[in-house]
């Protein structure tokens, strides 16, 4: 993969942020949201680099017929 992505990522992030600013939130702020949930996503890879590949050993739960329209 070339270093393309890099500037991909960079306008991604511009457009992301404008987004917000738009809406009435300050840039810092942004930046900080941003920031902080990075660090979630990081720890929460730390705990299970592979969250879908969990739910593919599950089991399947069946939808519940118990509810008033299911008998008719």
């Amino acid at each position: 993969m070339s270093e393309d992505w890099r500037a991909d990522l960079k306008v991604a992030l511009e457009d992301f942020v404008d987004t917000y600013v738009v809406r009435g939130a300050k840039q810092a702020n942004v930046y900080d949201a941003i920031i902080e949930e990075i660090g979630n996503l990081r720890t929460a890879y730390d705990r299970d680099p592979d969250p879908a590949e969990d739910r593919a050993r599950a089991d399947v739960e069946e939808p519940s017929n118990d509810w008033p329209g299911a008998q008719r």
